[in-house]
């Protein structure tokens, strides 16, 4: 084990010179930096980095960084990862989850390792995240290296041009800073930019449901209130200012990186939704877009509520068998132009368009 933690480190050393990691594992430099995108954005000064590299992936970073969460999988949050056959192997995809950690977002980690554990360093997984990793020179250069795309269809679009999985998060922060009471609850918030967005591109949507990841750190309010009062989709690209418990801070903003309690953790992938009568055209149509994302949201919901069942803060639940409807084939939604149109949400990110 003590060899093995050595050769890590010295592969760490190797990949990511001691400058960056200064950056990258101090949380007071990590606060100023998102401090002077802040600013920047609030006068009108932030950029607007490309930020769509595809061929950007460091597969050797990558590997480091798996066998990181694949130790603290194993030995720190006790990780089950159950259904990951249900991705294609090859051809793009939309993975589409449930947000859970603030600004340390395991579930993703654990996608990605389940995803690298599955199919190998070669099959191209890129998450979409928010602007503020692509305004800072450093942040969006490790981003690149790790397969990380500006949130955006632009972006989306081009890696699934090059046949890849792409994860997004339609909750958002809405979702991955519901209070600690809803830990149990799918949010996604009405945002449906997914659902055009995988009509549009004609690829096939996998959902991915965590359930564990929201036990980290203990959110007490999500802050919408003082977001809209205050502005901060302008200036902090958020629509929440959340208030939690968290280690080694105790009381303090969510955005502040953290230690994770150990909390065990569940990744379960579902089986893959495609709309076969349904065409690009079908993105134009309210009432088309809100049946098929009545139908993610309410498949996610029952799984989380399958893997939350018996669950024990911490400690994590009993293992359960996949409920049976999850496994049935998806229906196909027909065009229907004379139905109820629900107006959408306001969405942000990949969900915005």
């Amino acid at each position: 084990m003590l060899r093995e933690i050595n050769e890590w480190l010295e592969r760490a050393r190797r990949l990511v010179p001691a400058a960056d990691r200064k950056i990258l594992l101090s949380p007071p430099r990590l606060v100023a930096r998102f401090t002077r995108f802040a600013l920047r954005r609030a006068t009108g000064q932030a950029g607007h980095a490309i930020a769509d590299d595809i061929a950007g992936r460091d597969r050797e970073l990558m590997t480091l960084v798996c066998d990181l969460w694949r130790a603290l999988g194993r030995h720190y949050f006790r990780l089950r990862i159950e259904g990951v056959d249900h991705v294609p192997a090859s051809g793009p995809v939309l993975l589409v989850g449930n947000h859970s950690g603030g600004l340390l977002p395991s579930e993703g980690f654990f996608t990605a390792l389940a995803l690298h554990d599955r199919f190998g360093v070669d099959r191209a997984f890129h998450a979409l995240a928010h602007d503020f990793l692509f305004e800072d020179p450093t942040l969006r250069r490790y981003a690149a290296r790790l397969g990380i795309l500006r949130a955006g269809h632009d972006s989306a679009r081009h890696a699934f041009a090059a046949g890849a999985c792409v994860l997004v998060y339609p909750g958002s922060d809405m979702d991955t800073f519901r209070p600690f009471r809803d830990r149990g609850k799918v949010v996604l918030g009405g945002r449906t930019g997914f659902i055009k967005l995988a009509l549009r591109a004609g690829v096939p949507i996998v959902p991915v449901v965590t359930a564990g990841c929201h036990e980290q750190f203990i959110v007490l309010s999500r802050g919408d209130r003082l977001a809209r009062a205050l502005h901060a989709h302008a200036w902090a690209r958020t629509e929440v200012l959340p208030l939690v418990l968290s280690l080694p801070w105790g009381l303090t903003s969510g955005f502040l990186p953290y230690l994770p309690l150990p909390a065990q953790a569940t990744v379960s992938f579902l089986p893959a939704m495609r709309w076969p009568a349904l065409g690009p055209a079908s993105a134009e149509v309210k009432a088309d877009v809100a049946a098929c994302y009545r139908e993610v949201e309410v498949a996610m919901q029952a799984e989380l509520e399958r893997l939350s069942r018996g669950r024990r803060w911490l400690r994590g639940q009993p293992v359960t068998p996949p409920l049976a409807a999850a496994a049935t084939p998806r229906r196909e939604i027909p065009a229907a132009r004379d139905r109820d149109e629900p107006g959408e949400a306001a969405t942000r990110g990949a969900s915005s368009r």
